[in-house]
């Protein structure tokens, strides 16, 4: 199937089989779909739906989000991972209200300059927000095109990603690149999915390679497995009877960076010093709670929370920190926020556990 019959293909499916109708498809601008396009990136659309118009409420233009506080910001982000996405959605805002007068430029080199923005990311934007011809090449329409073409090899390698970039530069139409773009995302999310694809249902599947050759489950390629590192920290859930649950906010790089979280330490040893320098007699007993894992994309978060209690006075300076209320808890890591809502964290547990 060439070019312009498989974009006609593609097309008429998504006429009659195509989403229409998801939250940044009402008003879709410039704005609308480089948010939604940052928060779709490794995030499924069912999940990513209630966090887009919530965040769309608060900060619903560039100058809204340039001019928004970090902390608010990452508050309306946490929860959905890769933290450095929001904090680049931050750093562009300010560079398009400083140099571009709040509104989007239209070519795709300065698109691309900009912070957390890939080639992928700037197509979309570029077709989908402003009706230009512009190819894309998300995970999905890798998918497509890999079992479609039967394109060998992971497509994180460079020599498949330029194969596939040709394939879809290709196969973009003049009219209609901004439906052709999104058809071909429904068509790997609703169709040619990940596992168990429907290619009963598949508008393209009369010259599928994969289809024909029965490789859909090893197409594409997967990623060459790797044993995940595990990197072990120890958690202060340091508790006041007044003033809440002590946060330390974290820095801009590494996890969660940006965000609200417990003070976390490399050994108990640390901990301990911390609490010494800190303590003044101040503190109860302290109890180890059980351990908790959490992955990301390249290793294994092992954790160990400490519970401790603070009585001192309610005024002693925290200059890397703030105590929170209860009902006042918001923006912290997903792992943070499920161990605090735990009944079993702060009750205490059997005597073997507690630290003299």
């Amino acid at each position: 199937m060439t070019a312009a019959p498989f974009a006609k293909a593609v097309l008429d499916w998504f006429d009659q089989h195509g989403r229409k109708h998801l939250p940044w498809q009402i008003h879709r601008d410039p704005y609308t779909v480089w948010i939604s396009e940052i928060m779709l990136q490794q995030t499924q659309v069912q999940t990513v739906i209630p966090y887009f118009e919530r965040f769309m409420d608060r900060f619903p233009t560039i100058e809204h989000l340039a001019k928004a506080p970090r902390e608010d910001l990452m508050a309306h982000w946490a929860g959905l991972g890769y933290y450095a996405r929001a904090r680049h959605l931050k750093a562009t805002a300010e560079k398009i209200l400083l140099h571009f007068e709040g509104q989007f430029p239209k070519d795709r080199a300065t698109i691309e300059s900009l912070p957390g923005i890939g080639r992928s990311t700037a197509g979309a934007i570029l077709s989908l927000g402003f009706r230009q011809r512009a190819a894309i090449l998300d995970g999905n329409v890798k998918r497509v095109l890999a079992r479609h073409a039967g394109i060998e090899g992971w497509p994180g390698h460079s020599g498949v990603l330029k194969v596939l970039w040709a394939l879809s530069e290709t196969r973009t139409p003049l009219d209609r690149s901004d439906d052709y773009n999104q058809a071909m995302m429904d068509l790997g999310a609703l169709v040619c999915t990940h596992r168990r694809p429907a290619c009963c249902r598949c508008p393209i599947i009369a010259d599928c390679s994969a289809h024909q050759e029965g490789r859909q489950d090893s197409l594409p390629t997967p990623k060459p497995p790797r044993q995940q590192p595990v990197r072990n920290v120890w958690m202060l859930i340091l508790v006041h009877p007044r003033q809440g649950l002590y946060l330390e906010q974290r820095p801009d790089s590494g996890i969660w960076g940006g965000l609200m979280s417990l003070p976390e330490f490399e050994s108990i040893n640390d901990l301990e010093d911390w609490c010494q320098r800190h303590n003044a007699g101040k503190m109860r007993p302290r109890w180890i709670t059980s351990k908790r894992r959490h992955t990301f994309s390249h290793y294994h978060l092992d954790f160990i929370p400490v519970v401790a209690e603070w009585i001192g006075d309610e005024d002693v300076p925290w200059p890397h920190g703030r105590w929170v209320l209860p009902d006042a808890l918001q923006g912290l890591p997903a792992p943070i926020d499920k161990l605090l809502k735990d009944p079993k964290t702060l009750k205490p547990p059997s005597m073997e556990n507690l630290i003299a």
